[in-house]
């Protein structure tokens, strides 16, 4: 039960200064009961009220007369008033009361996962995902009491943060690590596609050319452009094996932390690049994306983190629409496992 603690109330009666304690073993229920009281104006009829017996509750009254050191109620034939304690008292209780009960409301919504804050880490390649604003909008749309905080990273940094608490949950492709108490959940898949620069030998030339479908080996002397982290499984590990096994050892130029930096690089004619469809449109004046005939051998899901331990409350909220929102696009996207790193 919760205490009450006001230790000491001063109020002005006419020309008297009059002051009392709280005593701090006072709760909630007896505030309850006094309150009744007062409304009732007499203690036979507040009992009835609160579905209680009449002594218990003047028990509990004479307690709280006792506990604040002077009578709250003036006895009469008729009933009881309130002394000039009391209706001091019956402010500062009232109040009391409507605070706790709505701290008791905001705390039932947040138990609920209908109010609270929600950290919400993403990387480039993620947000690029026509998913990730539509979930996040959904969310706002349906839980307006969730005070959503979103931040970028790299993969690297989504998971380093939930680990240390930092976020609460992040949208990435691959993880880079697992660290212990991290649940992941692969929410949709899309196919990869090339992406070159404009106006590159690979597109043809001519009024017809567009975006042809590409083989693995047509890439074998090309400089390439990846997103890649030492060690790391997904798309550069599984794309660079599918080189291999295509015949030839890929040309790696650039290595870079971010797929936007490497669009960026694309757009430049610096080399060509393997990205998720979803990345498809980014420098769309100066890139071409190509499907890849090899991509259902190789494919980059968009993977929901968080920690499996605390799912509960917004968290819960969240993790629960991103499952109900993911399947709307099943149509750019495939269920299964591994994917890119980004």
């Amino acid at each position: 039960m919760l205490g009450v603690w006001l230790s000491y109330v001063q109020y002005a009666d006419g020309a008297n200064i009059i002051c009392f304690s709280y005593d701090a073993g006072m709760d909630l229920r007896q505030l309850r009961y006094f309150v009744a009281v007062a409304d009732a104006g007499h203690i036979t009829r507040a009992a009835e009220r609160l579905g209680m017996r009449q002594p218990p509750l003047s028990q509990q009254i004479k307690a709280l007369e006792a506990q604040v050191g002077q009578p709250l109620f003036r006895r009469h034939a008729r009933g009881v008033t309130l002394t000039e304690a009391g209706k001091q008292l019956s402010n500062d209780a009232r109040a009391i009361l409507r605070d706790v009960a709505a701290l008791e409301a905001r705390l039932a919504r947040t138990g609920s996962g209908v109010q609270g804050r929600l950290s919400v880490g993403f990387t480039s390649s993620a947000a690029a995902h026509r998913f990730t604003p539509a979930v996040l909008r959904a969310c706002r749309q349906t839980y307006g009491g969730i005070d959503l905080a979103l931040s970028e990273d790299n993969a690297a940094g989504i998971l380093e943060s939930l680990a240390a608490g930092r976020v609460d949950c992040g949208l990435l492709r691959v993880p880079i690590a697992r660290p212990e108490g991290i649940a992941f959940e692969v929410l949709l898949r899309e196919p990869l596609l090339v992406a070159l620069p404009m106006g590159h030998r690979l597109l043809g030339s001519g009024p017809s050319r567009g975006a042809p479908t590409l083989h693995l080996r047509e890439l074998a002397n090309e400089d390439l452009i990846l997103v890649r982290r030492p060690g790391a499984p997904g798309l550069y590990a599984g794309f660079l094996d599918l080189c291999r096994a295509a015949g030839f050892e890929p040309q790696v130029a650039f290595e870079v932390e971010r797929m936007m930096t490497n669009l960026n690089l694309v757009a430049a004619g610096a080399g060509v690049s393997v990205v998720p469809a979803s990345m498809r449109g980014t420098h769309s004046h100066a890139i071409v994306y190509c499907p890849l005939a090899e991509a259902g051998s190789l494919d980059a899901p968009l993977t929901l983190a968080y920690r499996g331990h605390e799912l509960g409350g917004v968290l819960a909220s969240f993790v629960g629409l991103a499952r109900k929102v993911a399947p709307r696009f099943s149509g750019t996207a495939r269920a299964s496992s591994a994917g890119a790193p980004e």
